[in-house]
């Protein structure tokens, strides 16, 4: 059986010895001859006269939309709903925070919420009064309508990009209402013209950036508390068989709070014991687990760590160690189900979102949560009893004991000594020449799993820059060990040194994507500490395996921020000239970002290379 590769050799033997085992890995080559039209974004779909197909010889389609017209269309579509996932994230992290407010007992990680009441304006005394004042603020701005503009982006963005925003007429409206409109602008007979189009993908990403990526954090933070910097074990050896193993998916770390408490209560461990299991243990895949494993010392009780990203689930359900899951948002691929129903795998959604066919349906709510963790409980332990008596656990030896992980802005300047003094003196010495932000999904495109994102990532570490990385690209380095001390090997002689003297690796691990929003901080302090703006600083940025839709989101905004971004496949706009020549040529002129497309790992660290030493001489340095 043809397989596609990945950069973790284990998941490539374990696949090898269970050709029974159908997962996307065994799928990914049956599709591997795609449609041309639907790689050029050149199919348009949204009326019966369609689908029509652009052609030399017949270069519109029916209603008379030209190539530029629908790439950009469906272009914008797919932004909008990749910002409809994070600011539905966003939006229940707000909900959670409010109903916490409401309790007389609840604790809150008080450095940040007052940090976020300063920044907003609040004017309340008592702690939770001023929580249930936050969240409402950030509820009420993501209700706004499209007319009225979000007062939380004069507040959160970095001030010199706030003038080019307003110049462009770029700040975005009630973030709710400017997707609702970007998918009334993209159907049948209404804008053609893409350049409008685009302008709208951008103020998404904006939304997309501030509101559903940093303010996530914030009230993650203010909920759960805040990351630590600190070693965990990664990949599949973080579970333990003699427990009760529930593996979590998706980006919604607040709807696990209760959880997480409920599981360590002494009725859990007495429910486990009865059916012959040591506890209950949380397993992270996807950025959710990631989320766990940044707060770890916050959850040291019940989570097991975290064993791998978006494609590597099925292959860890495949072990047969795993007896429950939970989901709750994307990344969690249907592919699951086939492998839950062969195992005999319970599986758990408490978000409709995210519903499986094949799962229990549970609505997560705030009143409700603790009888939730304990259902959960009570099917979690009644699989454990009946699926151990017949299922064979194979569980390889996988991962790291010591990789690096919990990294954000605040404790990375922290570690630096209170300041980025430190970092940027080994950056104006040429000791680190420059940062690369190495983020996004995993796919299974270019060129098998995790294979493009650790070759790049190679390739820059040897050449002393610096990588950060959020999301699935944090995970796969993880589980391959960059994010190990040892990892300094791989670096070039300047970075290794100072990566050794310090004892980190060459990768520093910011978590989920949402910790996307913790670079683009880092990125800002950098900036502020050099008087300049973003796109003067030696940085690039890569979401080299991209997936979905999220992605052109967080691409949205990294191009709003004037970033260069890498993409080894680019989006499906190819067939248009113009949408193409705006965002990897013009678009450098009016925000200062643009789109880097480059499939091939030594050329495209090349070009990321070179920016870096344009802008280290820019800059003097």
């Amino acid at each position: 059986m043809r397989l596609c590769l990945s950069a973790d050799k284990t998941i490539n033997q374990f696949l090898g010895d269970h050709p029974d085992v159908e997962t996307s890995f065994s799928r990914e080559p049956k599709q591997s001859v795609k449609c041309g039209f639907g790689l050029q974004g050149v199919c348009c779909r949204l009326c019966s006269n369609g689908p029509c197909r652009v052609l030399p010889d017949s270069p519109r389609g029916v209603c008379g939309a030209d190539s530029d017209t629908i790439v950009a269309r469906y272009f914008l579509r797919s932004v909008a709903a990749g910002a409809a996932c994070y600011l539905h994230v966003v939006e229940n992290a707000a909900r959670t925070l409010a109903k916490l407010a409401e309790e007389t007992d609840t604790s809150f990680n008080n450095e940040v919420l007052q940090e976020m009441v300063e920044i907003c304006g609040i004017e309340a005394d008592d702690y939770r009064e001023q929580a249930a004042a936050l969240a409402d603020y950030i509820l009420q701005d993501l209700y706004l309508p499209r007319s009225k503009k979000m007062t939380l982006v004069n507040k959160l963005a970095y001030k010199p990009r706030l003038a080019v925003w307003e110049k462009l007429n770029l700040m975005p409206g009630g973030a709710k209402s400017e997707v609702f409109d970007a998918l009334v602008k993209t159907s049948t007979n209404l804008s053609s013209d893409p350049l409008d189009m685009l302008l709208h993908a951008l103020r998404l990403g904006i939304a997309t950036g501030l509101y559903g990526l940093y303010l996530t954090n914030k009230l993650n933070d203010i909920i759960l508390g805040e990351p630590e910097i600190g070693t965990t074990k990664v990949g599949f050896s973080v579970i333990d068989p003699d427990y009760i193993n529930i593996m979590v998916t998706g980006h919604q770390h607040a709807l696990f709070k209760g959880i997480q408490e409920e599981l360590t209560a002494e009725w859990a461990k007495e429910l486990a014991e009865q059916v012959g299991a040591k506890g209950f243990k949380i397993v992270g895949c996807t950025c959710v687990g990631q989320d766990m494993e940044s707060r770890h010392a916050h959850c040291k009780q019940v989570f097991a760590g975290h064993a791998g990203n978006n494609f590597t689930s099925e292959v860890l359900l495949s072990t047969g160690a795993v007896d429950l899951v939970v989901s709750e948002f994307n990344c969690t691929i249907p592919g699951i189900e086939e492998v839950c129903n062969k195992l005999l795998v319970k599986q758990v959604c408490i978000d409709d979102v995210a519903k499986k066919k094949n799962a229990q349906l549970i609505p997560y709510t705030y009143d409700n949560g603790r009888a939730i963790a304990r259902q959960i409980a009570e099917e979690a332990a009644g699989s454990f009893k009946e699926r151990r008596k017949g299922v064979n656990i194979d569980l390889p030896e996988h991962g790291y004991d010591n990789s690096l992980t919990g990294f954000s802005e605040k404790n990375l300047r922290s570690f630096l000594g209170g300041n980025y003094e430190p970092l940027l003196k080994l950056i104006t010495e040429g000791k680190i020449k420059g940062v690369a932000a190495i983020v996004g999904c995993s796919n299974l495109t270019a060129g098998g799993h995790d294979v493009f994102t650790t070759g790049l990532t190679k390739e820059l570490i040897k050449n002393d820059i610096l990588v950060l990385s959020a999301g699935c690209t944090s995970s796969g380095l993880a589980n391959t060990g960059f994010m190990t001390p040892e990892a300094a090997e791989l670096a070039g002689d300047n970075l290794r040194q100072v990566c050794q003297s310090l004892n980190i690796p060459p990768v520093l691990n910011f978590g989920p994507c949402l910790g996307i929003g913790r670079l683009e901080e880092v990125a800002v302090a950098l900036a502020s500490a050099l008087s300049v703006d973003l796109p003067q600083l030696p940085l690039v940025l890569s979401a080299p395996q991209w997936l979905e839709e999220q992605a052109l989101a967080d691409g949205s905004f990294a191009l709003a921020l004037g970033l260069p971004l890498h993409l080894a496949q680019p989006p499906f706009i190819t067939g248009s000239k113009m949408v193409t020549k705006v965002l990897t040529e013009d678009l450098e002129t009016l925000t200062g970002g643009r789109v880097i497309v480059d499939g091939n790992v030594e050329t495209a660290a090349a070009k990321l290379i070179e920016i870096i030493s344009q802008k280290r001489t820019a800059l003097k340095i």
